[in-house]
């Protein structure tokens, strides 16, 4: 119930500043509604099959698998499986999350999502060579390589502070 009510306060909160927003400049609010709405056709195709992959991952890796290979028991092992799959894969913060809860609820342990979200977005294996191109090499690598450490170290840290991990 909680929730809720914190999910219709923000959207009563951003339905408020968009009348001021119209009120102050119609154009200028039309605008940004626009630019908002080609954003969101444009993420989603990627959204909706991302949603489906993982909808399917779901449905044939049932919750025992998910425990057994990313859970809280997984240790270290899952920890560097999840940074792994985290490394290599390209999402949006907002469908990382969103694929984060449904792990969690499939029985994936903390550290191991906290793991996996932060190398998805600090670590970006497929996106290295655009990084190499305005970069240079040994930059890029470098700080995928800090980023992909820091990360481990970080979803240690989450589990430190959750009392999972002590």
């Amino acid at each position: 119930m909680g929730n809720y009510i914190f999910n219709g306060t923000i959207y009563l909160i951003a339905i408020v500043f968009l009348i001021i927003s119209f009120i102050k400049s119609r154009q200028k609010t039309k605008k940004a509604l626009i630019k908002a709405w080609n954003s969101f056709k444009n993420i989603l195709p990627m959204l909706l099959g991302i949603i489906t992959v993982i909808g399917l991952m779901l449905a044939i890796l049932d919750p025992e698998i998910i425990k057994k290979i990313i859970g809280e028991k997984s240790g270290a092992l899952g920890v560097l499986l999840s940074s792994i799959v985290g490394s290599v894969t390209l999402l949006p913060g907002v469908v990382a999350f969103s694929t984060a809860a449904l792990l969690l609820s499939s029985g994936a342990g903390y550290i191991q999502i906290a793991a996996f979200v932060q190398t998805l977005m600090m670590v970006g294996i497929v996106t290295l060579p655009m990084e190499i191109k305005y970069f240079n090499k040994k930059i890029a690598i470098l700080r995928n390589a800090i980023s992909f450490i820091l990360s481990i170290g970080v979803a240690y840290l989450i589990g430190f502070i959750l009392g999972i991990w002590k």
